[in-house]
Order: C-alpha cells, then structure tokens, then sequence
C-alpha cells in the first residue's frame, strides 16, 4: 500500500480549553469572608489574564457551562506551552480554585493546514511575508476570541475504520471533501466563527472546535447540515460537547450567586474594553490582527498594532511572517484548510458584525441609518467594524481618517491577487493609509483605508468592481485629535508638509508620516556581515508579526567596511520603540540622525539591472557635488546584500534649509530625470524616524 500524503501544517498559538465544576456545597458552607477572598482573586485572576499580563500576547475568555458536565470554562490561548502550563498552575493558587474541580480540559494548537494551490505555494515559501494570503494565514495562526455570547467546544477525530480510513484516502480525495465541506461552512459566515485546532499527540481526539455564534441555532444548524456531508458522516468521530455563554470576570459573584449575567456592570465594562483588546501586544497592533495585524497589525496586537517587542517574540520562538493583525475563525474552504471538520482559510480571526440585512442597499428601510453615499451606504460604527476585522487606531488608521468596508461573497483567496493590485495603485497616492482583504468564517471582507472621505469615494468606484461584492460600507473612524494634542505635532506636521510639497514639485515622491508613508531607521554596525545578517534575520521574523511593520534590510556600504540595517515602519511609534532592538544588533557604531543637524529623508531604489552601474557611477557624480555644497555632512550609497539592485542613500545636513537647496539645485533635477529611465519603479523617500 501506498504512503499517503499529509497536508502541510503551521502551527501558531498553544490552546486550553479549562473547564471547571463548582463545589457548591462548599461554598454555601464557606464564611462569607472566605467566599469574598475567593471571589476577589478569581475575579482578579481571569481579569489578567484577559488583560494578558502574563505574556507576551494572546488571548483569555471566561465562559459558564449548561449542564451537569462543567459549571465554567476558562478559554487560554498563549504563545508557548509553558505559558498555558504556567496559567493554569497559576489559578490553582488562588482562593477561589479552592471551591472547583477541574472535570475536562483540552490541550490543543492553532493550526493551517491545506490542501488547496494557494495554501501550496504559502508551504513552499512561494508567497511574499507581507502578502495578504501570508496575513490570513497568521490571522489564523493568531486568533481573537469574539465577543459572541455563546461558545460550543467539542474534540473531534477523523475515523480510522477498515471501510471508512481518512487516512486511507488519497490526498486528492480530502482536498474534494476539505472544500465540500467548505463550502458549507461559507453559508453561515457571519452567524457562526469558529477556531480550529490541531491536537494530535496533545491530546485523545486529533482536533478541537470552538464556534461561537450570538444564536445557539446558527451552531445547530451549521452542524446538522454538516453530519450529512459525507466528510463527517462517514469519517468524523466526536467527543464531549461544551456550550456555555462569555461573562465579564467583573460578574463572577453574580454567576456564583445564581443571578442572570452579564450584569448592568459586567455590560459597562465589556462595553468599556474588558474583553476588547485582550489578545494583543500593547504597542504594535498588529489587528493583529491581528495583523497584525494591524496594523502591526499589531496586532502583535494586545489591542492591535502595538509596538514589537522583537526579544520576547524572539525568545518565545513562535516569531511569525505577516502579522498580524490579526485572527480568530478563519473561513471554511480557504488555503488554511486541513483534515479538520470544518476547513478554514487563513483569514482574519477578528469578527466582524454581519448585517445580512440591507444587502440590497435599500436605505429606505435602514431603521434611521444615514442615505447612502456615492458608491457606498455610510455607517456610524465602521470604527468598530474594522476592530474587529483586526484594524486598530494608532496602528493601522489614525483617528479621523475615513474607511471602507465591502463585503464580498467571493473567497477571500480568489479576490486577494486583485485587493493587492488595487493596493498598490492606491499607493501611488499620499491620502491612502492602508488597503486590504480579511475575511471570517466564509465571509469575505475589503478594508480600504483613506485620509479624506473624497479619496474614499473615488475608490470605491474600483472596489465595487471586485468579485461578489455585495455590501458596500463606510464611514469615518472617531475624531481627529483634540486641538491641544494636535499642538505637540503641529510644527513637525507642518515642516514634514514643507519639505514634501517642495519635493513634489520636483517631481519626487516624499510620502508622508501622518498618513499612507513608512517611517524610516537606520543603523550602523561594523560586525562581520554574515553575522549580522543572520542576527537580522531574527529580528526580522519577530518584527513581521506586526502590521506596522514594512521591512527591515541589510544593506552593504559600497564605500566603506560598515553595514546598515534600514527597518521602515507605519508609524513613527513603531518605529522609535523597534530602534531598541535595532540598537543591540551586534557592533553597532551609530544610528541615522541621532546628531544634531537635519537628517534627511533616506531614499530608495530599485534600479533595473541594466543600469546598475550607470546608477552608481551617477551617485560618485552627485556626491562630488554634494561635497561642494553647504551645510552637507554626509552621503552614503548602499545595496541591498540579498538585491544588489535595491539601493539606498542616507544623507546629513546641518539645516533643512541646505537639504532643501539641494533639492532645489539643478543637479538634483537632472538626477531626478535621468532617473526616470534607469529606475524600475518610482524613488521613495521617507523621512529618518
């Protein structure tokens, strides 16, 4: 007999599933000051680790359980086993555990898996860190738990009989049922998210579900239909079913106490952001996803984006490409797929509200909504809609900017080639923040993300021409900052604008820090290339979690014995707290622009083969006359160690004033035009963060 192929996996998150019987007898008996101490530090414990003060990242949910199998379920997603096997030795200390039994628990890991092409060429290294098929699938790696009321978690296997082997069947065989089976799933996107974990050598069964749904029926419809598909009515193998509603730890004693939860206060403090941000990496967002993130994305997100905390991740060994933005049930039949129930795609974990509703635009009937808009019905609660989707302002918008929201019926996998053509065409224009496909248990949705309503309008136009889009949303994310905060950024605002319209005028791209541009870095380092390049490569897979983060380069000095690392950012915050780590690289002799003077912005190319040398030969031109001019201190051209066609010049000066007469000079002009046919995309220029 044959050897059958298994799919490719990735593994992301550690999962346990923690449920808990109350001895109630005991605790009626107990003193009631014993009950308050215990009920203080369970409250406490489940508030901090939804609050992920013990790692890194991830993601904790509280929820109780109907019927006689558990009184409670505690849900704990973590980057590493030891931070499972530490929480749940951690809830043990307190008062509280004193008056439970844990009855069942699950240990499990987040998994993609696939079968389809694109999943194939993700395995193979064949799809780019940053692309949105490398997003979805840590999005699914790195999952947010939803704030549904309800959760159903049970283990299944794939059986194993002489007749009915899974395992026996060949890999085009499953791939048939994987999608089948997707295909399913897809009808309920938006009523049921699910997350699928791999257990095999973890635990009894070989995977764990956990769907949530605000309706218990969309579950029990989702899987009737499911038993009568053949992937589960000849090969699947169930075990114990858990179902249980979330509560806010603030309403523990109302749940000890026999009363309705959540509470009038368990409400205001979910509604407050208890349960909102609770997987994700302050700093970076990377919603994070998560990518992500977003923004990093993320994020890796205790909130979204937040800044990268490169040594942890690093430490943790779980660094990840693509952030990150990201997370929670991916939809069924995508490239994430595996031998799992229910098939998913790498798509986003976050949950997005679906409206099934108003799909056919008929704003009449929209209960008081605002008229639709252009190409687009606009909506008071988009902000909330794309957190969900994974995107976070200070990470992956800034507040007052404008977005949009379509939904589509396609798969995700089968628009993202064209969302990413879009997103680069979108990035041509200094009002575009962020453009880019998420998508939740078989829904699919495109976030397009501008400065200015106006620009939104215009894009619409081309999203609304994308596969299946049937929802078309959007609307404006909070209020810009308040006057007084504006006060601290209003005079480097307005200095960035100067420099950037004087360069457009010259016809050369200055991109932007407040809206769609990278923020730049660079260090020096005299350490062995190689050495340093392997040291990079580390910091660059924890880097890559997040949403905010572009790139980080090794590039060689063609003029001299050190070695720069460029790391380009979203966001200057991103970028300031990643210098950390860029600063304990290996020999590190200086930072761009830490001195005084004016540190221009650092430029980009990507020169055409052909023309390499010309290149080269024309920057020891230039950099003969910059010598002459006043105020230059320095300028150095390098190349990229792995692309010796990406190169990039840095240059200091005492002023912006002498930057800008340089630019202005006739030598800069004819270096620009000349560049024109030499280069093979347009020069970016961003400023030194």
């Amino acid at each position: 007999m044959d050897q059958r192929t298994p799919p490719q996996t990735e593994e992301g998150w550690y999962v346990l599933h923690d449920c808990r019987r109350i001895d109630w007898d005991a605790w009626r008996e107990a003193p009631q000051r014993v009950r308050d101490r215990a009920l203080s530090e369970g409250i406490d414990f489940l508030s901090a680790y939804e609050a992920i003060e013990d790692a890194e990242e991830g993601q904790t949910a509280v929820y109780t359980v109907l019927g006689h199998k558990a009184d409670l379920m505690v849900l704990h997603l973590r980057p590493t086993m030891g931070d499972l096997d530490a929480a749940e030795r951690h809830f043990e200390q307190t008062e509280f555990a004193q008056f439970t039994e844990q009855v069942y628990s699950y240990v499990s890991v987040t998994e993609a898996s696939g079968y389809t092409e694109k999943a194939r060429e993700y395995f193979e290294g064949e799809v780019d860190d940053d692309s949105g098929l490398a997003q979805y699938i840590q999005a699914r790696l790195h999952p947010e738990v939803p704030d549904e009321e309800f959760v159903c978690f049970y283990p299944m296997s794939k059986r194993r009989d002489p007749d009915q082997n899974w395992y026996d069947t060949s890999f085009e065989e499953r791939a048939a049922h994987i999608k089948r089976h997707g295909d399913i799933g897809r009808g309920y996107g938006g009523d049921v998210n699910q997350m699928i974990c791999g257990s095999i050598g973890f635990d009894d069964y070989e995977w764990g579900i956990t769907l949530w749904s605000e309706d218990m029926t969309s579950i029990k419809e989702l899987l009737t239909e499911m038993r009568f598909d053949p992937s589960t009515s000849k090969f699947a193998e169930f075990g114990p079913f858990y179902v249980g509603r979330r509560f806010d730890p603030a309403d523990l004693p109302a749940v000890l106490a026999g009363q309705r939860v959540p509470t009038d206060d368990g409400t205001a403090a979910a509604e407050s952001g208890v349960h909102a941000e609770g997987g994700r990496e302050t700093g970076v967002d990377a919603h994070a996803e998560g990518g992500g993130q977003g923004r990093p994305d993320a994020h890796v997100e205790v909130g979204g984006q937040r800044q990268p905390d490169a040594h942890a991740e690093a430490d943790a060994g779980h660094a990840r490409a693509g952030d990150a933005e990201d997370h929670g049930g991916a939809h069924p039949g995508g490239a994430s797929e595996g031998d799992h129930p229910h098939g998913e795609d790498p798509a986003d974990a976050d949950h997005p509200a679906s409206d099934h509703g108003d799909e056919d635009d008929d704003s009449g009937s929209s209960g008081g909504r605002p008229d639709v808009s252009g190409d687009f019905e606009e909506i008071d609660d988009v902000a909330q809609r794309v957190g969900r989707l994974g995107l976070h302002e200070g990470e992956a918008y800034d507040a007052g900017e404008y977005a949009l929201v379509f939904h589509s019926s396609a798969d995700a996998e089968d628009i993202v080639d064209d969302v990413e053509d879009l997103a680069e065409s979108f990035g041509h224009y200094d009002r575009h923040v962020t453009t880019t496909v998420r998508a939740q248990s078989g829904q699919t949705y495109v976030v397009s993300v501008w400065t200015a309503k106006e620009a939104a309008e215009t894009a619409a136009g081309f999203l609304g021409d994308l596969d299946g889009v049937e929802e078309r949303l959007g609307g404006p994310l909070g209020e810009g900052d308040a006057a007084d905060d504006e006060g601290d950024h209003e005079q480097a605002a307005a200095s960035s604008q100067s420099i950037r319209e004087q360069l457009e005028a010259e016809g050369v791209y200055a991109g932007q820090p407040h809206g769609e541009d990278v923020y730049a870095l660079v260090v020096y380092s005299e350490a062995d290339p190689d050495e340093l390049a392997d040291e990079v490569a580390d910091l660059r897979s924890a880097f890559e979690r997040y949403d905010t983060h572009v790139r980080t380069t090794v590039y060689t000095d063609l003029d001299a014995d050190t070695t720069a690392v460029a790391s380009l950012w979203d966001t200057e915050e991103a970028a300031e707290t990643a210098s950390g780590y860029l600063s304990d690289l290996p020999d590190v002799v200086r930072r761009q622009g830490e001195s005084d003077g004016f540190g221009t912005m650092g430029m980009f190319y990507t020169v055409k083969p052909e023309y390499r040398e010309d290149f080269v030969e024309k920057f020891d031109t230039v950099g003969g006359l910059l010598a002459d001019m006043d105020g230059h201190r320095e300028t150095a051209l390098l190349a990229n160690r792995d692309d010796e066609n990406d190169m990039f010049i840095a240059s200091q000066w005492d002023s912006k004033e002498d930057a800008m007469a340089f630019f202005r000079s006739d030598a800069f002009s004819d270096t620009v035009s000349w560049g024109r046919d030499v280069l093979a995309d347009r020069p970016r220029h961003v400023f030194l963060a």
